[in-house]
């Protein structure tokens, strides 16, 4: 643990620095350590050079002990000038107390390593010392942050931005600094080494604060992080939490086993950090969870990377720990660690699952163990569970390669996916059980639950893998005198039950099953089933449609709804064949983040449609405020979802229409002539839109010339209530100026405003209105 005094902390130490002046050859370490000696050489050198210049002149004159003094004196006042002139760093203290400030607001304070260990998109603390007080106006300061492949500079700063590598004083005590430091939300997770480097108008000197490394993870609790998870409660459990649950058994007999995940763990951060490192992906991809995630479903099995794990099904576990023996990751891990990447002897699924888990939590990432009861492994991606048959009916087992787990456990993990259509975004399943190759390596997933529970298998990662083992048909083959095979049973609700995993807050488990399919047997998991099949090896198993004659579009009116109004959209449907058609569409809207996720059903329901020939038909679909007001977030988008079948040709009808409501803009108007050095007064004024109370609104100005963002903390904003604000300026610039407005409140965002004012010289003023929008 790092002391609260500079002095102490790890890396050099006030005595003995290692920060050395540079010079245009000394850019390196060892660069730094040959100019150190140079440096040294020369001052040697330079002061011999003045004591014999000293000694001829006192030969020559008689007073020479009053010429003694005089040029010690000189010499002293030398020395101390040429010291002044330098900015050495003598220490540098990183806070990496774990009950410090940096590791309780960073939420990583439960890691047992001393290290410093933040989360990207949120700024950190730190504490410089020099050789003398810093001067801003001749000083300079920069922080590079180092690992193989990436090499940050983070500027010292009057301001800090957001999205941006910067840092800024925010306290000087004497010789001492304290740095702000902001990180950037899409950083490359991993290792930093650290060096501060100081410019004076003497030179450039590094200070390396060598072992003192920073540790940099994902963010779950940042919004513009990959990551984010709006609940609190839900971080806590799917990244904090150190201990699960893992079902097993068989669907009529569910079993449970409790799991020390020990991400925070001795060790675990650092084996976590070492397994991605023989990944063979650049770290300059490690900012993405999706890649990330990918990469450790393959890591942490070892059938074609050395990973972590080898996998065990027969009845003999000698040389190994049986994997039932397991009760947690921490040991795996750190044996994986501890012998240089050798693998541990043996895992089976809920194995793999729990060191997966392990290892995403400890990086940052929401994850959490899922287990699937009946469970299908599709083989030759038919999307079927395909039983074949001889013709007396037993099984020919050479052709039936498929089989169904008792229980299969796998992972989910929550973060966006902007590789993919909006919608897609969420929980992802991620599976380190080794099954099939995909694109070379056994590993599967980041998967969109959402587009398994649509049949959307075209999306990737395995999608149709994961689809056959929730939501296949179970198709049983009789060979046929000629050889061929027909179907001579289905079962369609045999595979995928009680989908289940440990409920947030509490050790009772969560059946999940809705979130990866309709209904068994509803006409939406039909379509799905029969959707998803067409891409498969067999995409012919199911009748397709006679006719693909009627189409369905979804249609808005204009801009789109206001939010605080009622949402007007429509379904259009145009059957172009000459009979009649029949239909009965399903609906659904969800709420929808800005990055895809989608989080709460809003409103579902049925409509039954009758086409006549060659008829189109528009269906108005409304959605009320008072349906949608509790349930949305940031920036108000919805999607909604329709499907539905013709009775007639079977034909499949699906559409997905996102849309946005609107929110108010700032009104801003100047209310007299705009004119530099006299003071402007202009009116901003804001209609709430909502039958609901906006907490702790916050208004954000600038423009104009000025020189940072003007902040006014209202408070709280009565439901459709108008606020108006009257602000003073005095311009500094003439010409044409904009003047912008922002809103900050958690309930209600995207409001702004901007007005163009044409600033006029006082001399010009005289009868001319200025001009604004």
């Amino acid at each position: 643990m790092s002391s609260s005094n500079p002095s102490t902390t790890g890396g050099p130490s006030a005595s003995n620095p290692t920060a050395v002046p540079l010079t245009p050859y000394a850019s390196t370490t060892a660069g730094t350590s040959a100019a150190s000696g140079e440096e040294e050489k020369k001052n040697v050198f330079f002061f011999f050079f003045i004591i014999i210049i000293i000694f001829k002149r006192c030969i020559n004159k008689t007073s020479l002990c009053k010429r003694m003094k005089l040029y010690k004196l000189h010499f002293i006042w030398f020395s101390l000038s040429f010291s002044d002139k330098l900015l050495m760093v003598r220490s540098v203290d990183l806070l990496k107390s774990k009950d410090g400030q940096n590791r309780l607001e960073h939420h990583t304070d439960a890691y047992f390593s001393d290290k410093l260990i933040v989360r990207r998109g949120q700024t950190f603390q730190m504490w410089v010392e020099f050789s003398r007080p810093f001067n801003p106006k001749s000083d300079k300061l920069q922080l590079q942050l180092n690992n193989p492949g990436i090499r940050i500079s983070v500027p010292l700063v009057d301001v800090l931005e957001d999205g941006r590598w910067e840092m800024k004083i925010v306290e000087q005590k004497d010789k001492r600094v304290r740095l702000v430091v902001n990180t950037l939300p899409t950083a490359s997770i991993g290792r930093y080494r650290v060096t501060v480097e100081s410019f004076s108008p003497r030179g450039r000197l590094l200070f390396p604060c060598t072992p003192n490394d920073i540790y940099m993870l994902f963010n779950p609790w940042c919004e513009d992080d990959p990551v984010f998870l709006d609940n609190e409660e839900e971080r806590k459990e799917y990244v904090l939490n150190s201990m699960g649950r893992i079902y097993y058994g068989t669907e009529q007999q569910i079993g449970a086993r409790t799991w020390n995940f020990a991400q925070f763990e001795q060790d675990v951060l650092e084996a976590c950090l070492f397994l991605l490192e023989r990944g063979q992906v650049a770290m300059t991809e490690w900012r993405d969870p999706v890649i990330v995630s990918r990469m450790v479903s393959a890591l942490v099995n070892t059938n074609d990377d050395r990973g972590v794990l080898m996998g065990n099904w027969s009845d003999s576990f000698e040389g190994g720990t049986s994997p039932t023996a397991w009760s947690g990751s921490g040991d795996i891990l750190r044996q994986y660690y501890k012998s240089s990447g050798k693998p541990v002897k043996f895992g089976q699924c809920w194995v793999f699952a729990g060191v997966t888990a392990s290892v995403l939590r400890c990086l940052g990432i929401p994850t959490r163990c899922v287990t699937n009861f009946s469970s299908a492994h599709d083989t030759d991606l038919s999307l079927s569970t395909d039983i074949y048959l001889d013709e007396k009916l037993e099984l020919i087992k050479d052709e039936t390669s498929d089989s169904v787990w008792n229980f299969h456990v796998w992972n989910e993990s929550w973060m966006t996916r902007p590789d993919l259509p909006a919608g897609n975004g969420g929980w992802q399943v991620v599976d380190a059980t080794p099954q099939e190759l995909s694109q070379g390596s056994y590993r599967c997933g980041p998967t969109p639950v959402s587009a398994v529970r649509n049949g959307q298998v075209d999306l990737k990662f395995d999608t149709p893998f994961v689809f056959a083992e929730v939501n296949s048909d179970r198709i049983y083959w009789q060979k046929k005198p000629d050889g061929s095979f027909s179907q001579v049973h289905v079962e369609k609700n045999s595979i995928g039950q009680h989908i289940s995993t440990k409920a947030v807050g509490s050790d009772t488990r969560m059946d999940i099953t809705h979130l990866y399919k309709y209904p068994e047997g509803s006409e939406e998991e039909r379509i799905a089933v029969e959707t998803a099949s067409r891409f498969g090896s067999k995409p012919t198993l199911y009748l397709l449609p006679t006719d693909n004659d009627v189409s369905i579009e979804i249609v808005m009116d204009g801009a789109g709804p206001r939010i605080g109004e009622d949402a007007k959209l429509s379904i259009v449907l145009k059957n172009t064949s000459s009979k009649q058609r029949t239909a009965s569409l399903l609906y659904e809207v969800m709420v929808m983040y800005y990055t895809g996720v989608l989080k709460d059903t809003v409103k579902k329901d049925r409509i039954p449609v009758d086409l006549k020939p060659q008829e189109t038909k528009t269906i108005p679909w409304t959605l009320q405020y008072k349906e949608y007001m509790n349930h949305l977030v940031d920036q108000g988008a919805l999607m909604l979802t329709v499907t539905g079948r013709v009775s007639q040709t079977k034909q499949i009808l699906a559409t997905q229409f996102t849309f946005r409501l609107r929110t108010p803009n700032l009104i801003i108007k100047p209310l007299e002539d705009a004119v530099v050095g006299k003071e402007l007064t202009v009116q901003i004024t804001f209609q709430n839109p909502l039958s609901q109370v906006l907490k702790n609104v916050l208004f954000l100005i600038e423009g104009l010339g000025m020189q940072s963002i003007r902040k006014i903390e209202h408070g709280d904003v009565e439901k459709l209530a108008k606020v108006t604000l009257m602000e003073k300026f005095v311009p500094t610039v003439s010409g044409s100026q904009k003047l912008l407005a922002s809103m900050d409140c958690r309930l209600l965002t995207q409001v702004h405003g901007f007005a163009d004012i044409v600033m006029l010289l006082y001399k010009e003023a005289a009868g001319i209105t200025p001009f604004y929008m």
